[in-house]
């Protein structure tokens, strides 16, 4: 079998068969969610409240700055005659980044205006690169001619980057010309405090989720223990040991459960102990009649053969009594026998004399003894062997095989109405089956469900033509249970009734599956 196939059964076969595994999963699975909805929300309000506060003291801060930029370079120009355009940009870049702190809070570019001319000096702090500045932001800018801002990558001419924002606004320096003043502000902090917040809330997230799952293992633990034990006991019980109970730990919901179930296990082993000793007095009653009628019985038996005998010589009444005699006498001899053989199953005293038996001319000698019988009703019986050379040999009893084809068939006979009856013979490498269909009256699904019943009629208003005892069906049942098999029967009213019998090929073997179906299949009895 595929791995993998293996893997997802053996999983499937736990979630299924394991209430704590599934409850445990479950309450992962739903905190988990749970943690990471929350978690999103928690971070997201803080990236935004962070952002808005680095986005508010930036433009706070650049205002402040482009005033006294402003101011400087009026300052510069006023009070140095003939300084040069490169000189003044260096001063007042120089003046700026003082206001930048150490280390520098912010990075501070003064760029030409596009518009102006080439040669127009330009300056920036800590290698800033020009580069950091967005062409929409410079163009927005110079088209509105007020400030404006954006969030960027700062990059240096070393190679670093830094997430940022870029604060920007025309700056005319008098006899240099015009130029765009950047302050740069790096949001490293911000983006180190948001790592350690996501890395926090991930870490308690994480341990949340595996304290609630454990939690809940704990918890469902408490309740699926008792009820685990009242399984195993109660399963112990099914097989047999009526000693097993529950143990009764605490006063709680459970516990009286628990008490309950032992009270109610109690009761049932009092109840089949009676029920038990009833049975064993009634087979051994059952045993001892049957045994004890042997001997009257032949004696009778004796008298009637001599009366039978001598018929000729009687009058009409008393000739047409001994042939009664006779009949009664033989169906009494058959009733006697089924109730010894009965008693044996129930004594389970009843054992196979195991041989190889072929169910193809096994069936074949019954249907060629019962031929009378089914000429007497008119019916055709027909066999059909799938396949035609297949390998039809069980390990099975001949005698009590015979037996219980023997019964089906006779059954079919009777209530076939003078319809066909069809056998038909299946095997597979596991077992064989045979399945005998009549077409007659048929019989309801209550009835096939009490078919196998002893002494049971689905009509007891209907006359037995063939000296049935009642029995037949229900020691058919017992020998197939014997030999490990199946006995089902379907029948439908108006449509007859089907009877299908399934052997494994060794008695010790375990039935799956039966190779021929119930025509039609819907209701299924097994006995």
């Amino acid at each position: 079998m595929n791995p993998v196939r293996a893997a997802a059964r053996s999983l499937r076969s736990r979630w299924r068969g394991s209430l704590l595994t599934r409850v445990t999963v479950t309450t992962l699975a739903l905190s988990l969610i749970v943690m990471s909805a929350l978690g999103l929300i928690l971070l997201s309000r803080i990236t935004t409240g962070l952002l808005e506060t680095a986005e508010r003291n930036a433009l706070t801060e650049a205002t402040a700055g482009m005033t006294d930029a402003q101011r400087l370079s009026s300052a510069v120009e006023t009070g140095t005659a003939g300084t040069s355009p490169t000189r003044l940009v260096d001063t007042i870049v120089a003046s700026l980044a003082t206001r930048a702190g150490t280390p520098p809070q912010f990075e501070v570019l003064l760029l030409a205006d596009q518009t102006g001319e080439a040669s127009t000096p330009e300056r920036g702090t800590n290698l800033v690169s020009v580069a950091s500045v967005p062409n929409d932001l410079r163009d927005a800018i110079a088209s509105s001619g007020r400030q404006s801002w954006t969030f960027t990558e700062i990059r240096y001419l070393d190679g670093r980057t830094a997430p940022g924002i870029a604060v920007g606004a025309p700056l005319t320096i008098p006899s240099v010309g015009t130029y765009q003043l950047y302050y740069l502000f790096p949001l490293s902090q911000e983006a180190s405090t948001l790592d350690l917040v996501n890395n926090g809330v991930i870490a308690t997230a994480a341990l949340l989720v595996v304290l609630l799952a454990v939690i809940a293992w704990l918890v469902t633990r408490q309740v699926v223990d008792p009820v685990r034990s009242a399984a195993r006991v109660a399963e112990q019980f099914s097989h047999g040991h009526l000693d097993q109970r529950v143990e009764v730990r605490g006063e709680d919901d459970l516990a009286r459960l628990a008490t309950s179930f032992n009270d109610m296990a109690t009761s049932l082993e009092s109840q089949i102990h009676r029920l038990e000793e009833l049975s064993a007095v009634q087979q051994r009653f059952v045993a001892d009649v049957s045994h004890e009628l042997r001997t009257p019985l032949t004696t009778i038996r004796m008298a009637a053969d001599v009366l039978f005998a001598g018929r000729e010589n009687y009058d009409a009444a008393t000739a047409r009594s001994a042939e009664l005699l006779q009949t009664q006498l033989d169906r009494f001899e058959c009733l006697l026998v089924d109730l010894l053989e009965i008693s044996r199953h129930d004594a389970g005293v009843a054992v196979l004399e195991v041989d190889a038996v072929d169910l193809v001319r096994l069936t074949e000698r019954v249907v060629e003894a019962t031929r009378p019988l089914a000429d007497r009703y008119g019916s055709a019986v027909l066999i059909t062997v799938e396949p035609e050379d297949g390998d039809f040999t069980v390990s099975a009893d001949a005698r009590r095989i015979d037996r219980v084809i023997r019964n089906l068939l006779d059954n079919a006979i009777e209530h076939g109405e003078g319809a066909p009856i069809d056998i038909r013979i299946g095997a597979d490498p596991a077992a064989v089956a045979i399945t005998v269909r009549d077409h007659g009256i048929g019989m309801s699904a209550e009835s096939a469900a009490r078919v196998f019943d002893r002494f049971w009629r689905a009509d007891p208003a209907r006359t037995r033509t063939t000296g049935g005892t009642g029995l037949g069906l229900a020691i058919a049942a017992e020998d197939v249970r014997l030999h490990g098999g199946w006995l089902e029967a379907w029948g439908e009213p108006g449509r007859g009734a089907n009877f299908r019998l399934t052997l494994p090929r060794d008695a010790d073997q375990a039935l799956d599956a039966s190779p021929l179906p119930l025509i039609p299949e819907p209701t299924v009895v097994r006995s």
